[in-house]
């Protein structure tokens, strides 16, 4: 049997689940930094209260029974036992609050996307169909103020307001993807990391760009967004690999 398929006496499972997939296949990829980064997924109507890995495991080795509960609107969550890191819940809890279109939200120092952060032009132009993809559809931070305590936080959430944005390139820092479930966010993610990297190779050639026009680049975003079913049958695949290998990520 699956072990997609056992449920332990916990809430939210199948959300777990699909976390606990994306933080294995994130280590897998190698869009991950140590034990720095994070990924939250909201679990109540107004987001609130959301799920997240907890303080400093290794994405590879996360488990779906591992999630903490994460409360927003509570800063004693940091003192209480496995409270998230402090940045966590600075940068996650700020967006949870101020942006209830942002279900899930995946931040990543993956090494493109933290390229392009790195550039003084951190903009993505279409020059193909992934970098299409994002046509519109970001926003870049200009004003890095350090690690993502509270303060920061909030700067970084209201950024984020206009629901079509759904990637925020953190200049100095890394990217934050949201949406509105796992899949559709880990997808989002995938697919930023494969732009970002396209397009700084093609700098890395010294020849002209062949960027696409701001007509076909829109055209191809919205066929994107409407395409059926890509993201779930995505990460669902995903998971039908880890259990084929035999991974614990579903316990």
């Amino acid at each position: 049997m699956s072990v997609t398929n056992l449920r332990p006496n916990m809430e939210h499972w199948q959300e777990r689940v699909d976390l606990a997939a994306a933080f294995r296949w994130t280590a897998r990829l190698n869009l991950h930094e140590g034990v720095a980064n994070h990924f939250s997924l909201a679990i109540n109507d107004d987001g609130t209260r959301f799920l997240m890995n907890p303080y400093q495991v290794h994405f590879s080795r996360i488990k779906a029974s591992d999630l903490i509960e994460v409360d927003a609107n509570d800063p004693e969550t940091l003192t209480g036992p496995n409270a998230p890191d402090p940045t966590a819940w600075g940068l996650h809890g700020g967006i949870h609050r101020h942006c209830a279109h942002a279900r899930c939200a995946m931040h990543v120092h993956s090494i493109h996307a933290t390229v392009l952060a790195s550039l003084a032009n951190s903009r993505l132009p279409p020059i193909d169909q992934n970098c299409a993809t994002f046509f519109n559809r970001y926003v870049i931070d200009d004003h890095y103020g350090g690690l993502a305590f509270e303060e920061e936080g909030e700067r970084c959430a209201d950024l984020l307001t206009d629901p079509k944005k759904k990637a925020l390139i953190m200049g100095n820092h890394g990217i934050m993807i949201i949406g509105e479930t796992v899949a559709e966010t880990f997808n989002r993610l995938y697919y930023f990391e494969r732009a970002a990297e396209t397009y700084i190779r093609a700098l890395q050639t010294g020849q002209p760009l062949r960027v696409l026009s701001d007509e076909i680049a829109e055209k191809t975003a919205r066929e994107l967004e409407t395409y059926p079913e890509q993201d779930e049958r995505h990460l669902s695949e995903l998971k039908a690999i880890l259990d084929e290998e035999g991974s614990n990520f579903a316990t």
